[in-house]
């Protein structure tokens, strides 16, 4: 993804521009959504490799990982399809678009639905409980029981398919950025110097070395 100071697809490495305004025009607008869905699916494949040694790599994985690190993925996966500024970023048609002769709408739907049931501000996404009586050999009463119900974990399958998924978004958002920063680009050429300087200036931090 091209995000430099530069115009799109400059080869090489630019210097460093001396001076960032803030742009605040609709296009722009639109373009920082892209960009900030780009990072959300980036998230989702970052916490997928993630999933992935936890799950399949390891005899007794850590289930406060797992279960932090998937809540972490369905989160920005679900973020993806927000109403942000300008809009949705992403559709149910870009789904189909992105991943074409596959179930994807499906998986997208349970994704929805798991990360409702990890947001839940009442319900445990881990655990399900049941408080009993038990009963003697007369049929009285004899006590309370507190029975509960594991809720597996997410397996390996589930992971690599949701990864899948978030790979074929990012390109297509990808390829959306590098065509909106032309937009922009094309919409500043004409701009004078002393319309440039009216913008507000965004301060950089240094590079790290």
């Amino acid at each position: 993804m091209s995000t430099n100071g530069a115009p799109p697809e400059t080869p090489g490495q630019p210097e460093p521009p001396s001076v960032v305004r803030r742009l605040e025009g609709e296009s722009a607008a639109a373009l920082r959504d892209l960009v900030e869905t780009f990072e959300e699916l980036q998230t989702v494949l970052r916490c997928c490799e993630r999933l992935v040694t936890e799950v399949a790599g390891r005899t007794h994985p850590d289930e406060v990982v797992v279960e932090g690190v998937w809540t972490m993925a369905l989160l920005s996966y679900a973020r993806s399809f927000a109403e942000r500024r300008t809009g949705a970023t992403l559709t149910e048609e870009d789904l189909t678009s992105a991943e074409p002769e596959t179930e994807v709408l499906k998986w997208h739907k349970v994704l929805l639905h798991l990360r409702d049931q990890h947001t839940d501000p009442v319900a445990s996404p881990r655990e399900r409980f049941t408080i009993a009586v038990t009963q003697g050999d007369d049929g009285a009463a004899s006590g309370v029981a507190i029975t509960s119900a594991r809720q597996p974990m997410v397996d390996e399958v589930t992971v690599r398919q949701t990864g899948a998924i978030a790979y074929a978004l990012s390109e297509l958002v990808d390829k959306r950025i590098e065509a909106q920063q032309l937009v922009v680009f094309e919409e500043l050429k004409g701009a004078s110097k002393a319309d440039l300087e009216k913008l507000e200036t965004v301060e950089l931090s240094p590079a790290s070395s």
